[in-house]
């Protein structure tokens, strides 16, 4: 780092100084800011070890944060020197600018004093500016009015030399640029801890108005207040540029709105609860743009001690991100990697939701509940449009909404009645009923249980690769075949399974057909034209049955209709 006589290489440096100096402002605390800090040093300066001391309320040093070795960070790490022993320190050493240096020749007279070290012996130096294990090297980091903050130590430099001036030079335009971010850290730590503070201690809001003001106007995330009560209730009176930046909506427009006119319409339930409660809430908010971001909302009721009541003072983060990480792994979790269709626990979720445990009728309000099948444990299901009746249906449950576009929303009960008897039976349970017969009002929940022909053949012959692009290509077939409220499922393998609700034992019988009818076409893999065939098995969903046993049921009569067929057969649909 140290070349005058190659500028290039100070190109290089300064390039990565600039990095190091950016990344400073990126950190969110004051903890993450200390470490980014030592972290800067050895990523960009060429030491390979660095500590940060930060200086305490009581004027003793903490090493706060090491970075380049695990051995020095456990040896150091939390540790406490004497603001004596620093002052010691700083004092005798060698002047490089702000900076301070303590040959090895020196630096024995401080083998015992309390400050943290990580100095292990070493030869004597071969040539005069060689770096020893022994020499010490602090950049102190002062406030703009010169209060020291801390002091960053560094030791080991990687070209095994004492830095020369440029490494010197930019060691201290580092330490400067360290010691701002240190002090914004402070000043952003203490500024929210204000905000918590002021949203704790309502009673003191009015004595704290300017200490609110500007923690308002400059903390780093959204804020608003809202008028609380009246006919104006909700209505935004100010908001931040945080806030005005999230949303992409001036200030002067904000004061037109109230978060009821910017929320999303499936979160309006959840913003009334938390506008009238207070308290914290995760919903998605409309930007100018048209598209939602999903925020952290968090309303505190600032109340008058005369008058009650009186407005809503709202924290906003930006939470977007780690949204789309939650449901990236809800999807993950509830599908197929390979098709991207829903996995066989998913299945088994979607059909466990729209079963109880009881198969005969059940008694209550609602629409008249069929009787058993004849000797059948399954029993006869409701129709789409009385399923929807009893309001169902939708993207709020399961409804007729089992379609591939549903995640994973199914709770972890079935409405089932507890067994002996029906108390606290959940009547809003649509009773599933397999049909007795295919007249008009004979429908059900129908389970087409698909098995590939052929499949195994095309793996061992082509490859894998060749086998999943096949199996790719099956379930768009599938996912295209049936109704957007069906459900097309991978078990695993070459098993595929498809949910359809309202359907009558012909209309089951006619979907497979199109079904199987979809998948014999060749299919282009590689330059190369293979074909499958399919076998369906047709069952039948119904309350007092488990989801393995319907699927049971489907998988033994494909297995059925797989044998009724030659292979030859089988392969021609």
């Amino acid at each position: 780092m140290e070349t005058e006589s190659e500028p290039y290489v100070r190109l290089a440096s300064l390039r990565q100084l600039h990095q190091v100096v950016a990344q400073l402002n990126t950190a969110r605390s004051l903890a993450d800011t200390l470490q980014t800090v030592a972290d800067g040093v050895v990523e960009g300066l060429g030491f390979e070890i660095a500590a940060v001391n930060l200086v305490r309320p009581d004027g003793d040093l903490v090493v706060a944060a090491v970075a380049g070795s695990a051995g020095a960070e456990a040896m150091m790490a939390g540790r406490v020197g004497s603001r004596a022993s620093w002052d010691r320190r700083l004092s005798m050493g060698e002047k490089w600018g702000e900076l301070r240096f303590i040959p090895y020749t020196e630096g024995w007279v401080l083998d015992d004093d309390d400050v943290p070290q990580w100095h292990p012996a070493g030869p004597a130096p071969r040539f005069s500016d060689e770096w020893h294990p022994m020499d010490r090297l602090f950049a102190p980091l002062y406030a703009s009015d010169t209060e020291l903050l801390g002091v960053l130590s560094v030791d080991k430099p990687r070209n095994g030399r004492r830095p020369g001036a440029w490494g010197r030079e930019a060691l201290q335009m580092y330490s400067f640029q360290a010691a701002i971010a240190l002090t914004n850290a402070r000043l952003r730590s203490n500024m929210q801890r204000a905000l918590v503070r002021l949203e704790r201690e309502q009673s003191a809001l009015r004595a704290s108005e300017e200490s609110f003001r500007q923690a308002f106007e400059y903390a780093p995330s959204g804020m608003a207040v809202a008028e609380m009560g009246g006919d104006q209730h909700g209505r935004l009176i100010r908001t931040n540029d945080a806030l005005c930046r999230l949303l992409g909506r001036p200030a002067s427009a904000m004061r037109r709105y109230s978060f009821s006119d910017l929320v999303h319409p499936e979160d309006i339930g959840t913003l009334l609860r938390t506008s009238a409660e207070g308290g914290r809430a995760e919903l998605r908010l409309a930007r100018r743009d048209g598209s939602y971001v999903w925020v952290s909302l968090r309303n505190s009721v600032v109340a008058d001690a005369a008058d009650g009541p009186r407005f809503l003072l709202t924290h906003v983060e930006d939470i977007e991100e780690r949204k789309r990480h939650e449901l990236q792994l809800a999807h993950r979790a509830s599908h197929d990697s390979l098709t991207g269709l829903p996995n066989s626990a998913e299945l088994r979720a979607r059909l466990n939701s729209r079963l109880c445990d009881s198969p005969g009728p059940t008694p209550g309000p609602g629409p008249a509940l069929s009787g058993l099948a004849g000797g059948d444990p399954r029993v006869h299901a409701f129709s789409t449009d009385e399923f929807d009746e009893l309001g169902l249906g939708g993207t709020g449950g399961m409804g007729t909404g089992m379609g591939g576009g549903l995640g994973t929303g199914v709770e972890g009960g079935n409405g089932a009645a507890p067994s002996g008897g029906y108390a606290g039976y959940d009547h809003h349970h649509v009773h599933m009923v397999p049909p007795e017969g295919d007249g008009p009002g004979e429908k059900g929940l129908a389970v087409l249980f698909c098995d590939l022909d052929g499949f195994k053949s095309i793996n061992d012959r082509f490859g894998h690769n060749c086998g999943d692009a096949v199996l790719v290509e099956v379930a768009r077939r599938l996912s295209e075949g049936v109704r957007d409220n069906d459900t097309v499922a991978r078990m695993g393998g070459d098993e595929f399974v498809v949910l359809a609700d309202g359907l009558g034992p012909a209309d089951a019988q006619d979907l497979a057909v199109r079904l199987r009818n979809a998948i014999i076409p060749p299919i282009r893999v590689d330059g190369r034209a293979v074909r499958v065939g399919a076998s369906f098995g047709i069952g039948w969903a119904g309350c007092g049955m488990t989801a393995e046993e319907v699927l049971q049921s489907a998988d033994q009569r494909m297995y059925v209709e797989k044998r009724s067929r030659s292979k030859g057969q089988r392969r021609a649909g």
